[in-house]
């Protein structure tokens, strides 16, 4: 009860005050900030659609160019195929570590 009585009140309630409003202005100036580049990077990217890469005519026939598009595509595209079915094979062999651990959580 004497803690309650000595602590002073009023710079407590100054700091809680302070602290909060210092919290809320950092999370409005998040906003702006995080608002100002999306501004920044959507116009970078219209400027970059406008302007189209012209092909190359290196000799490179269109049945090479699907094949090696096809080739990047699988390659980034690759899925780990896995069944459904769990599988949980039981190790019967016992060391002397598991001994140790089981006997230490018997006790």
């Amino acid at each position: 009860m004497m803690i309650l009585a000595a602590t002073n009140w009023a710079n407590a309630g100054l700091i809680a005050l302070v602290s909060i409003c210092l919290v809320f202005t950092m999370l409005v100036l998040l906003i702006f900030i995080l608002k100002l580049f999306g501004v920044i990077f959507r116009e970078r990217k219209k400027a970059e659609v406008a302007a189209p890469v012209a092909a190359s005519s290196d000799g490179i026939s269109d049945e090479e160019v699907a094949a090696i598009a096809m080739a990047v595509n699988l390659f980034f595209n690759r899925h780990d195929e896995e069944s459904d079915v769990l599988t949980f094979r039981q190790n019967h062999d016992v060391s002397a570590w598991q001994v140790r651990n089981i006997n230490k959580q018997l006790k």
